[in-house]
């Protein structure tokens, strides 16, 4: 009598080399690769969070693209509203508990990058010259 199988998980595959996987990691770098959300989640990383306060720790994102990112990475469950009624309600952002397991892959990420790629700017960033 053959052994019983024993339950796989669900949503995740035996093989991460699969097709099975592949609309995975797709969502995640399509995930990433939307100018500011990185930044943002980094950002609500070091805690909770008003607009103005995300703001001073993206420099350079508008306030309609920080809504507007702020909307998409709630609407996904990465990130979580506070909203504090009163004369003028206060609205605080946090990571979610699926926004804070997502800075374990993010955070790596981060150590990769500083540690392989060029900084912006930097003689490396320029393309090599013919016969280089």
């Amino acid at each position: 009598m053959p052994a019983p199988q024993q339950p796989r998980p669900l949503g995740r595959t035996a093989h991460p080399q699969s097709a099975d996987a592949s609309p995975a990691i797709t969502g995640a770098f399509t995930l990433l690769s939307r100018r500011w959300n990185g930044p943002i989640l980094m950002a609500l990383a070091k805690g909770p969070a008003g607009f103005a306060q995300i703001r001073e720790r993206v420099p350079g994102i508008s306030n309609r693209m920080l809504t507007q990112r702020l909307q998409e990475l709630t609407a996904i469950d990465l990130v979580a509203q506070d909203v504090r009624p009163g004369q003028s309600p206060r609205t605080r952002y946090t990571l979610s508990p699926h926004g804070k397991a997502f800075l374990i892959p993010l955070a790596v990420l981060f150590l990769w990058a500083e540690d392989h790629l060029p900084a912006s700017g930097s003689p490396s960033d320029q393309p090599a010259a013919p016969g280089h």
